[in-house]
Order: C-alpha cells, then structure tokens, then sequence
C-alpha cells in the first residue's frame, strides 16, 4: 500500500482527469501523453495531480463503460472533484462527451489530439474547448504519387475496431478523386499474422499507409509498437503514415503531423483554462501537417531520389561522408599534416585509446548489466508464472464452458459474447505480463531521454508485487509535490530499484512478518532527487558498510556480489550516485541521487 504525500504546499495541488484512447502501446498517444505530462510540469506553477484512465475501445482491458465510469467516480471519493478534465484521442473525446452528465457535470473538458472529423457535427459547448487535428491523408496520397510516380496499389494498414471503421468510412470518400488511378485494399478483415504475411508479397508499384491496429480479426489486442516494428521487417513495399511519432521508426516520411506541437498547444490550453479562462473562449483552429520530412536511410532503401521531395522538405538521419561534412576540415587537417605529422599522430593515438576505452566501458557495464538483470528475473520466474497462471486459467475454463454450451446446444449470442469478452480481457492482460517481464530481459543499451522518477519506482513495485506479497511485506511510497524528472534510461533505473527491492526482502527474511515494511521516501531538491529506500531487517554491519559496492563482496550466502557494482556503475553512467547507512531505530537505509533534467529545473 503506497503512502500519501507527506510534504505540504503552499497551494493545494490541481486535480487534473485525463481520458487516454487505447491502452499503452499506441505510438502516437502515448508519445503524446508522455509529453503534455512533461509540457504542463514545465508550465505550471503549482503541482497538478493527474488521475490518468483508458477508456473507449480497448480501454481499461476491455471493462464496460459503466464499470469505468464507477472507477472514475470511486477514485475522486472523499477528494475535490476535478478542475480540468483533459481527454486524448477520439474515443476519449467521445466517451467524456457522452457520459459527462454522470462524471463532473461543468467541469471544464479539453478534447485533446483529436481529429476534427472524429467530434462529428456536435457543436462544442460552453464548457468545452478542443485542441483538434486534421490528418491530411489524402495529401499523403499526392505525396506518395510524387516520390513514387509508378504508384498503382495502396495498403491501409487498419484494424477492425470502431476506430478503424471511422477511418475506412471516412478515407474512402477522401479517396475518392484517386478512384481510377489507384486501388485501395483494407486490411481491417484480416488477423494480424495474414495481415503481415499480405504485406510480404505486395504487387509491384505498391504503398502502405500505417493508421491503427489495437485489436485484429481474431479479436487478440496488440500494441502499436509491436505491429509497426514486425510490419517494417516483413514489408516489400515502402511504410508511410501521417503523425511524427513514426519517422525514424520506418516511413519514409511526408508532411507530418508533429505529436510534440500539438502536445504543447494542449498544454498552454490546460493551463489556461486552470487559471481560469472560459473554455468558450480559449477556441484554436484545428492543427495541420507541417513542413515535410522525410527518413534518409527509407529514401536509399526505397530507391527514391531526394530531387522528388518537396521544396524546402527536411531530411533526417542521413549518414553523410567525411568529405562531404568535413571538407574544410579535411583540408585543414591535411595541411597541417605536411608540418607536425608526428603530433598529429599521437594525438589521435590518445584519442583512439581513449575512444576504445569508453567504448569497452559502457559495452562491459550493458553486458554486466544483462547478466545481473537476467539474475533478478531468474529470480522472479516463480512470480512470472503465479502472475500468468490466473488469466491462462481464466482463459482455459472460458473455452471449455462454451465448448460444454456449444455441444449442449445452449449457447446463445449474448453469453457466448460475455465469454470470448472474458476471454479477451484475460489474454490483453497476459500479454501485459509478458511484455513487461520481456522488457526488462531485453539485451540494452543506454538510451537516456527525460522520464518521471516516480514513475519508475512504481513500475518497479508493480514487477515485484507478488514476491513482496508471498514474503508478507509491505511498502509505502512518500511521494513529493512535484514529479521528478531526470534525464535517464529507463530499463536500467528499473534494474537500479529493482536490485534494491530485492536486496531489502532479502535482509528482512528474519525479520517477523508484522514488521517487514519497505518505505521509500523523496528528497527533491532544484538539482538533484533523491530516493531512499528503508527496510526493517538487521540494517549492514559495520564492517561491510565500506565496501558494499566493491566487485565480488557480498553479505549473501549464495551471491554473487556484482548487484550493487553494477547499480553503482548504472548511477555513474547517468551522473548519479548512490550511497548506504544503518538507521538509528534499526534496518538499512540506501540512497539513489541523481541530477534533474534541465526540462523538469
């Protein structure tokens, strides 16, 4: 059970529902979500406490609208109602619009990143304002048709659910003007295997067009990432699609609608309508595609050549050659040359070696850091499977029910509907099982972005709930303010705590079940945050307290003795650190500190 926070503030922070379409996975509005989070932290002066719920199509694993509209309305029990209501994505937009009577009747509501064509011709109220899109696929058409004159057969890459419906609606009237001169083929009747083994044998003067996936025709439920990335591998035929979030992950590009603007644009509007401006008059006009863009290394692979882009389009990622980027440079370097070769030589002697220790450095702490991470999961395997037993077994005894009612005769639509509903519900979970348990198993390398710290330690508590469950231990979670975000890795910080979490149950093994508490508590300061973690076992003797992080030195009896090395050298990389002490009343208190991100200072 996680504490409430303990820090007062001079203002009582702003309650903020947000509405998410689609559950994680979705490229575009989780790159959105993640970035107004960040935006409106930048922007506000006060802390703003953001209850966050998926609803709509695949929302909430499946749950129906009344059971999350019961969430919702339980979770503001006993607190301020919401002063903004922020919603993402069309299915959110429409599921506020629709059952806002039963949430907060008045409440401000911003309907945001949606398309203007998803909000109909419902005009919006007074209490309504909306930071609206307008995807322009039929300028991605004329686009392909220049960079690809021969052009014959387009691919819509859509999925069945009520989304992908809306768009094969719509696009084919768009499409209409390129009737005759292009064909069009939807693949929202196809599960996601047939999908891909369709666009591994494309015609010649073929294109496909990524909109949407989430569910297929089979009813499984798959995560945007995952269907984009096997889609690019397996593809003849060149990927393109109309939000930024896709270029560099393998479309070719085009005039895209940038994610990050209209994040920003959302922002500046909630805080706004937080300060008190009328949603009625904090209207914008839709936001358009912007500059084209276009990925470098799709445009070689594709055999495009860049005098068919727009005028004035940008290209990234483009691998130039040294002489092409360092022409003067080179000559520089060259004349120089003819008068001190020899300490031009060692110097970049030095600088080679200096170069190829940096290099054996960061590889031996991400092979060390695999070793060590696969080591915890090994660990955890008991959970993984206690974890995935519960909706495998769920799914099994639904399957045999119906095929008992199916044999009897005595099935009806509706229950064999509630059925295959469970049975989906139970498979989108175990799949979020799997993937979580897969991402911290994956080989890695350090990818520093800006992440929320709290967030981390939550993922980490979810990943060890049932083995702290099964060791009868408890934790709280003192949380502060104000998010803290660092510039980190987030697989590797998960790592860090993760080897910290295990490291407290295991000191707490003798320790009676009544006391065995996990806190963790927040020191943010305008630099640095810091994180500590209490346990209530027997704290460090003093002897080790000095070399707990020396390789190969170890207080366990079957350890190893590389856990804490590694955490230390993951601190390092990042510019943290992290140190130990024994607490006056009893059990041992570690300390992670690392630097803000200048986003969050």
């Amino acid at each position: 059970m996680f504490g409430e926070a303990a820090h007062a503030t001079a203002r009582p922070a702003r309650q903020i529902l947000l509405l998410q379409s689609f559950d994680r996975g979705n490229i575009t509005v989780d790159h959105f979500t993640s970035s107004f989070r960040v935006e409106l932290d930048e922007r506000t002066e006060e802390p703003a406490n953001i209850v966050q719920v998926v609803v709509g199509p695949l929302g909430s694993v499946g749950a129906s609208d009344q059971a999350v509209i019961d969430y919702i309305r339980s979770t503001f029990a006993g607190r301020p109602k919401p002063d903004l209501i922020v919603t993402v994505a069309g299915p959110a937009a429409v599921f506020a619009r629709k059952y806002r009577e039963q949430l907060f009747p008045g409440t401000p509501t911003l309907l945001a990143s949606v398309d203007q064509r998803y909000l109909g011709d419902v005009p919006l109220r007074d209490d309504e304002t909306a930071v609206a899109v307008l995807n322009d696929f039929p300028g991605l058409i004329e686009t392909i048709m220049r960079l690809l004159p021969q052009t014959r057969h387009v691919v819509m890459v859509v999925g069945p659910g009520q989304v992908g419906q809306f768009w094969h609606r719509q696009l084919q009237n768009d499409f209409k003007p390129f009737e005759g001169r292009l064909t069009f083929d939807w693949l929202d009747h196809l599960t996601v295997p047939e999908a891909l083994r369709r666009c591994a044998s494309l015609p010649d003067n073929s294109a496909l067009i990524y909109i949407i996936f989430g569910t297929d025709a089979s009813g499984a439920a798959y995560a945007d990432e995952r269907i984009f990335a096997e889609l690019h591998d397996a593809a003849n035929a060149p990927i393109f699609a109309a939000q930024s979030p896709f270029l560099g992950a393998g479309i070719v590009g085009g005039p895209l609608l940038s994610i990050d603007d209209v994040s920003r644009d959302a922002a500046e509007m909630a805080v706004r309508m937080l300060n008190g401006t009328p949603p009625v008059n904090a209207r914008v006009p839709p936001r358009l595609p912007g500059q084209a863009i276009f990925d470098w290394r799709e445009l070689q692979r594709w055999g495009i050549p860049e005098s068919r882009l727009p005028s004035g389009s940008i290209v990234r990622y483009r691998d130039p050659s040294l002489w092409t980027a360092y022409k003067r440079a080179v000559l520089s370097a060259a004349a120089v040359l003819a008068v001190q070769s020899i300490l031009i030589i060692g110097l970049l002697y030095q600088r080679r070696e200096r170069q190829r220790a940096e290099r054996d450095s960061r590889r031996n702490l991400a092979l060390a850091a695999d070793a060590s991470r696969r080591e915890m999961m090994s660990a955890l395997t008991g959970s993984i499977g206690h974890e995935l037993g519960q909706p495998l077994g769920s799914i099994m005894h639904n399957a045999q029910a119906l095929q008992m009612m199916v044999t009897a005769n005595r099935a009806t639509p509706d229950t064999i509907g509630e059925i295959l509903s469970d049975i989906q519900t139970q498979g989108v979970r175990a799949t979020q099982i799997i993937d979580r348990h897969r991402t911290m198993l994956r080989s890695h390398q350090l990818d520093a972005k800006p992440i929320d710290l709290q967030a981390v330690v939550n993922e980490t508590l979810a990943l060890l709930a049932h083995d702290m469950g099964a060791r009868e231990i408890t934790a709280t979670v003192d949380l502060p303010p104000n998010r803290c975000i660092v510039n980190a890795d987030q697989v590797l910080l998960e790592q860090v705590f993760v080897n910290l979490v295990m490291n407290a149950m295991d000191a707490m093994a003798a320790t009676p079940p009544a006391r065995r508490h996990i806190s963790i508590s927040y020191d943010v300061t305008a630099t640095d945050v810091a994180v500590s973690l209490r346990d209530t076992g027997p704290g460090v003797a003093a002897d080790f307290l000095g070399t707990l992080f020396t390789p190969f030195v170890t207080t366990k009896p079957h350890g190893l003795g590389i856990g804490l090395t590694i955490v230390r050298s993951i601190l390092h990389a990042h510019g943290g650190t992290i140190s130990a002490r024994n607490h006056p009343d009893g059990g041992a208190i570690f300390t992670v500190t690392l630097p803000r991100s200048e986003r969050a200072a």
